[in-house]
């Protein structure tokens, strides 16, 4: 077998708000490996300023990964532990190295393009944009929104909620929000507040490392709470039961790029069925082949919540694949195929 590895820059249709700032292109890397006349690829979607791995040592660690894989060692994920993005291009690499198609997972989603349910994200902005975007998505046939909330003036963003409740209810259109560790100490007056539009969820409403004020919030909080960037930089399967053992929240959100890929999933999901704890899959913003492989797992665990993977269309360079977003759900259509050609490989 042989590794190699390409860093591909993917440019944002329009500039992505989050609390963090805005977004106008992502770093990708893709990892290839090749072995008696077939190759593997995978995605390891490094988000800058939010991935755990995000260090200077990046790059490095990528190119003795290869090394490794050329020098014929065995032991590839020990090493990785601390490198969630590359476990997860890693696992990915091996499997479509194996694989008919890309398929990676098969599944009713796969094979005969079963649609899994999934959000409209509405990024962060001035009202007007997000009213845009939300105008859009309602008219795409979206029947849960997730709204980025933190931003903007709280008032604009209640306005902005009040105005969706006067046209939908509850029972009709599903929002769920992401402040992404946005709020402050005002954070459980803030959810009372939007506590009154019929809310499903809030993800991070305060950012990680706060337990004691994370706990009070799940306990007294209106609106069920879901984590998300918490369980970032969380490696150890000990550390991870602690976690949601102290804080049991009602939801987590796993984004496999930020946990350690489909085995750092699987244990997060094993910890918390056994809390009665919920959970859904997202993306950390991957483009396709990494959204593919996520959606694919997804698949594989019938879980009834709706995922975060509607992210394909937010760049002009993605490469194109079988998926299709369309109705409020994504698809695998067995009538397109991958193009890799952006890829130069």
């Amino acid at each position: 077998m042989q590794a190699r590895y390409i860093k591909y820059t993917y440019q944002f249709i329009r500039p992505a708000g989050t609390s963090r700032g805005i977004l106008k292109t992502k770093d990708s890397y893709f990892l290839i490996l090749e072995e008696s006349g077939c190759r593997g690829i995978g995605e390891c979607g490094l988000l800058r300023g939010l991935s755990a791995d995000d260090r200077p040592d990046y790059e490095k660690k990528l190119a003795n990964l290869c090394t490794d894989i050329n020098e014929g060692k065995k032991d590839l994920f020990s090493s990785l532990i601390e490198f969630p993005s590359i476990e997860f291009g890693l696992e990915m690499a091996l499997l479509d190295l194996k694989a008919k198609d890309h398929i990676l997972f098969e599944s009713d989603f796969s094979l005969k393009e079963k649609p899994q349910p999934i959000n409209g994200l509405i990024w962060m902005g001035d009202s007007s944009f997000m009213s845009q975007q939300i105008e859009e998505k309602l008219n795409s046939g979206f029947k849960l929104l997730k709204m980025k909330v933190g931003a903007i003036d709280f008032e604009n963003e209640l306005t902005i909620l009040k105005e969706i409740r006067k046209r939908f209810g509850a029972a009709d259109l599903e929002l769920r929000l992401d402040a992404n560790g946005a709020f402050g100490k005002d954070a459980l007056e803030k959810l009372k507040s939007l506590s009154e539009y019929g809310i499903h969820s809030i993800e991070q409403p305060v950012a990680k490392g706060q337990n004691d004020l994370m706990a009070n919030l799940i306990v007294n909080s209106p609106i069920d709470i879901a984590l998300d960037e918490e369980l970032i930089g969380v490696f150890n399967k000990v550390e991870k039961k602690r976690l949601l053992t102290e804080l049991n929240p009602k939801y987590i959100i796993l984004k496999p790029s930020f946990i350690g890929g489909i085995r750092g999933s699987e244990e997060w999901i094993e910890i918390a069925e056994k809390q009665n704890i919920k959970w859904w899959a997202t993306s950390a913003l991957e483009g396709n082949i990494g959204l593919s492989a996520i959606a694919q797992w997804n698949a594989t665990k019938n879980n009834p919540m709706a995922s975060g993977l509607g992210t394909g269309s937010l760049y002009h360079n993605n490469i194109p694949s079988p998926l299709e977003v369309k109705g409020g759900a994504i698809r695998y259509l067995q009538s397109l195929d991958w193009d890799l050609s952006p890829l130069n490989l």
